[in-house]
């Protein structure tokens, strides 16, 4: 895996990079594990914006992934490693003894031909899945369930993963990748090894360009704004809004805790993140 650089012909180019990885198959992917998705743009079910600076974006193809890891105590072997628009990790082809295949999130270290299987009790090796509660303490795992049979939540994206810290009577304590430590059940599946693509965060994205064909649309700031569309707006030259950060409808932000403190889950925390 490199970051590759382009010579500086436009000055776009002068500070774009883009991420290669050698065995990424370039074709289209398994015909039978994607469907069509279709872009909200931010809306919801009235056609109304619900979620700002969204729109536009390309053309893609979904992937499914294989969140819950179910088919048990079967082997199965990396056909392929496939880059996927949906989402900042690579992902992988997998290939069953009894010829299913499906796509799971490659970890780090993945081969190509490399066999992994989902058993009760595993080898400490990347792709394998097991309960949490058998895998080994200090062990590093992502694809991490919260929920019993719901799938993995936790540490999905590019280079996340979390730590198992200890043991205490039916839970796993965990340390999250945002710092929080927290109790999972133990019969709750979880991924051996780190996401792969960890160099994702050093990408340069270069051009405004790049970041519509994400589907991101320009953001404007509220102090440039006038007093009729943001409470930042207005004033004579340049001001710092006078206040709070806020929203355009007046709702405090940045740094203001937004979390439910009657959130289902919350008794399971042991230290809330920094």
């Amino acid at each position: 895996m490199a970051i590759k650089r382009f010579k500086p012909t436009t000055p776009t180019q002068r500070f774009k990079t883009v991420i290669r990885v050698a065995g990424i198959k370039d074709n289209e992917p398994h015909k039978s594990l994607v469907s069509g998705k279709c872009d909200s743009a931010g809306r919801n079910n009235n056609g109304r914006i619900t979620v700002r600076r969204r729109g536009g974006g390309h053309k893609k193809k979904y992937r499914e992934i294989d969140f819950l890891r179910d088919k048990k105590a079967i082997p199965g072997v990396v056909e392929t490693l496939e880059y996927d628009p949906n989402r900042t990790a690579l992902i992988a082809l997998i290939c069953y003894k009894d010829g299913e295949r499906r796509y799971i999130i490659a970890p780090e270290g993945l081969k190509n031909g490399q066999t992994i299987i989902a058993n009760d009790k595993v080898d400490n090796e990347p792709g394998n899945t097991a309960p949490i509660g058998n895998l080994p303490i200090g062990a590093n795992i992502h694809n991490i369930e919260m929920v019993l049979g719901r799938g993995g939540q936790i540490a999905r994206s590019a280079g996340s993963f979390a730590t198992i810290s200890g043991r205490d009577k039916g839970y796993t304590i965990i340390k999250m990748p945002s710092g929080e430590v927290r109790k999972i059940n133990d019969n709750c599946i979880a991924t051996v090894g780190i996401v792969s693509n960890g160099e994702h965060e050093l990408l340069s994205i270069g051009k405004a360009g790049r970041n519509r064909w994400l589907g991101h649309r320009p953001k404007v700031r509220g102090v440039v704004m006038n007093p009729v569309d943001h409470p930042h707006g207005g004033g004579e030259g340049k001001t710092s809004g006078g206040r709070h950060p806020v929203t355009p409808w007046g709702k405090k932000t940045k740094g203001k805790k937004t979390r439910s403190k009657r959130k289902s889950g919350s008794n399971f925390i042991i230290s809330r993140r920094k």
